[in-house]
């Protein structure tokens, strides 16, 4: 089974969306339009997993299991404890493929962004200070380059043990607001 290009039509109306793709390449961001363009929830699977101070919640697993057996939904392909889960219960999966150095760029520029504003996250939680790049082995910015291959990785290991669930890669912001406007908005009346 090859992608799913930006303006190839969808079989059925999806009810059940994963969004892979970088740390920083958007999934957040076009999960919501998703889910608002098919006028399903959108689970933003992050709020799910920090708890306070940064550390995951014990109910994530539990919270996961539950949201992901309803009927209609729409979140982010993280955490390899419920990947395996969710992958068996989506019916699409939407791949942002960017070019590393442009999911970088964004990651980089939104932790900045961020950390300046104070912006509060999930459960209180705000970006570290910035020297935290240099002492945290987990930071978000590091994360992304230590993990930039990974996606690919595992969408391509989906497209082996789901041979019948559509991936639509999209390797462009351009191609994905086409993609909502062109296939996804068409789809929901289906």
């Amino acid at each position: 089974m090859s992608f799913l290009g930006p303006t190839d039509p969808l079989a059925l109306r999806p009810r059940r969306v994963l969004v892979a793709g970088v740390a920083g390449a958007g999934k957040t961001t076009l999960a919501g339009r998703i889910g608002a363009s098919l006028g399903i929830p959108h689970i933003e699977i992050d709020a799910l997993f920090h708890g306070p101070n940064w550390t995951p919640r014990p109910e994530f697993r539990a919270d996961v299991e539950a949201f992901s057996s309803a009927a209609e939904w729409v979140t982010e392909w993280q955490y390899s404890m419920v990947r395996p889960l969710l992958l068996t219960r989506c019916d699409l999966l939407v791949w942002l493929d960017l070019p590393v150095p442009q999911a970088l760029a964004q990651v980089t520029l939104r932790t900045l962004r961020r950390r300046m504003s104070g912006t509060p996250l999930w459960n209180g939680n705000v970006e570290p200070p910035l020297r935290a790049f240099f002492t945290d082995r987990e930071h978000i910015v590091r994360w992304a380059w230590d993990t930039r291959h990974k996606a690919r990785r595992l969408v391509y290991a989906a497209r082996t043990e789901r041979r019948d669930l559509p991936i639509v890669q999209l390797t462009s912001h351009r191609q994905s607001r086409r993609w909502l406007t062109e296939v996804l908005a068409p789809a929901r009346e289906v």
